[in-house]
């Protein structure tokens, strides 16, 4: 990931999210030469490492828009995606919790909404039935919607193995490059412009997120349309004081699904998000003010939270259509060999591999030939996570690779066996960041405080690079600024 000769492609995949890494993995199915590029260091690090983790039902969206179709196609086809990919995914269900009698009035909407939705399993509990369900919820509950479908998942590692995928099955991911403009003829893309030169292809496929609709003006597409960024924040528990097994909705409003509390694949607990509109570029940081409102809406759901408790926040940026409410999913008229997916914000997540299967659709309607590759292997194998095996595994582990019995974090048990595979894999990381959510290396207690100069010295060893180009996120986020006694410049 990262060095490239070949200039010319047959299709170009602008932003590597989870869109783009699901629909590169199905286009790598193919005998077509597929690129993917981001302009940030690493894949995924938009909204697909910052966003809730749920794979939503679909009893919420408007029932005939795309995210209704999308979303409860997408649900199903988790299941499949996640076993091949080895991806942790868990079927907890998810309730929505009303806390007044006009909010129990509500549940019966968002059911009819579900039904027509074709959202199989729904229920409308009692308040009794409920709190048996969930000890930690507020006493004042009068019931909840119940959606089994629903599920958690770790967005990161789905990003990562869906990219592997690709990457083991010839496409080719080039990160830090970003696209500057298009090369057009005859009202047909040629080629796309970037800073790392320009490439050639015959289609181009925007998932650029926040800059989708950038790449759309480009082309002269959609002129009138525009990107509304909205800030979500979070904060998230440590695992020893607080655990529930179960997605805690509020009945939803205008502004969306209103801040849940839930479990995590990792065994936290997490609220959020709150929703913010902001301008773009912005940053993506928390504030005292919304992580505030954030703790205030989430008690009212599960009273026993406590700020000593906390031990991560963060904030997401959502790619909000603004008052187009639906996704856009599309080939344009006015250009050729251009595909458009804007306004991805939930439950984009949930819907990514349904958003992938309706792109084949489009390009089989467009007449291209997507004879598929013989020798394509659908599967990825995760690599081992040291702390969830048994002292047998572990111990055959370490016999095999020394290197995975030297503990790098001590809160997460993460080895050095594994920063080196999270470099070393196809789709290996760059940053400090990237092995973070590959390997949820520093994600405990302190936070990476012990990690830092271990992780710094092995990233040095196997990159091949000094300690000083080492970063936390990319260019500007350097985590050394010298050595300790070299003599700083005057």
């Amino acid at each position: 990931m990262g060095n490239l000769t070949e200039k010319k492609f047959d299709f170009i995949i602008a932003g590597a999210g989870i869109i783009g890494v699901i629909i590169a993995r199905e286009l790598s199915k193919t005998k077509n030469r597929i690129l993917l590029i981001d302009k940030e260091a690493d894949i995924g690090m938009g909204a697909s490492s910052a966003n809730s983790a749920i794979i939503h039902a679909g009893y919420d969206p408007i029932p005939g828009s795309l995210k209704a179709e999308l979303n409860v196609r997408g649900n199903k086809l988790w299941e499949e995606t996640a076993s091949e990919l080895e991806i942790p995914f868990k079927r907890t269900g998810s309730y929505v919790v009303a806390m007044g009698g006009t909010e129990f009035t509500m549940l019966e909407e968002l059911y009819r909404r579900g039904i027509t939705n074709s959202v199989p399993g729904l229920r409308i509990l009692s308040r009794d039935e409920f709190l048996t369900r969930e000890p930690l919820i507020n006493h004042l509950a009068r019931g909840a919607l119940y959606a089994p479908t629903a599920g958690v998942i770790d967005p990161f590692t789905a990003v990562v193995a869906a990219a592997e995928n690709a990457v083991t099955n010839s496409a080719v991911i080039l990160t830090g490059t970003e696209l500057k403009g298009l090369n057009l003829q005859d009202s047909k893309i040629t080629g796309i412009k970037t800073n790392r030169g320009d490439f050639y292809t015959r289609w181009l496929i925007n998932s650029a997120g926040v800059q989708a609709d950038s790449i759309m003006h480009m082309a002269g597409v959609r002129p009138e349309f525009s990107i509304k960024p909205r800030r979500g924040e979070y904060l998230i528990f440590d695992a020893s004081r607080i655990s529930l097994n179960n997605v805690l909705f509020p009945v939803p409003t205008d502004k969306g699904k209103g801040t849940l509390v839930s479990t995590t694949v990792h065994g936290n607990v997490m609220i959020g998000p709150n929703s913010m509109e902001i301008d773009w570029p912005g940053s993506p940081d928390t504030t005292s003010e919304g992580l505030a409102e954030v703790l205030k809406n989430a008690t009212r759901l599960v009273p026993s939270l406590k700020t000593s408790d906390v031990i991560a926040e963060f904030a997401g940026i959502r790619a909000s259509g603004g008052d187009h409410r639906d996704f856009i999913i599309e080939i344009p008229q006015v250009i050729k060999g251009m595909i458009n997916l804007a306004g991805i914000d939930s439950p984009g997540f949930a819907s990514a591999p349904a958003i992938a299967e309706r792109v084949m659709e489009f390009l089989i309607e467009a007449g291209e030939d997507l004879e598929l590759r013989k020798d394509y292997n659908p599967r990825r194998v995760a690599p081992p996570c040291f702390h969830k095996l048994s002292h047998r595994e572990k111990a055959e582990l370490v016999r095999k690779n020394p290197a995975y019995g030297r503990i790098v974090c001590r809160c997460e048990e993460v080895t050095e066996g594994e920063v080196i595979e999270a470099i070393k894999s196809p789709a290996g990381a760059r940053t400090y960041d990237g092995i973070k959510r590959r390997t949820w290396l520093g994600t405990g207690r302190c936070q990476g405080s012990f990690d830092y100069p271990r992780v710094i010295e092995i990233m040095s060893r196997e990159l091949g690079i000094p300690v000083t180009e080492i970063t936390k996120k990319g260019a500007g986020s350097e985590l050394v600024l010298r050595h300790t006694k070299e003599k700083e410049a005057v």
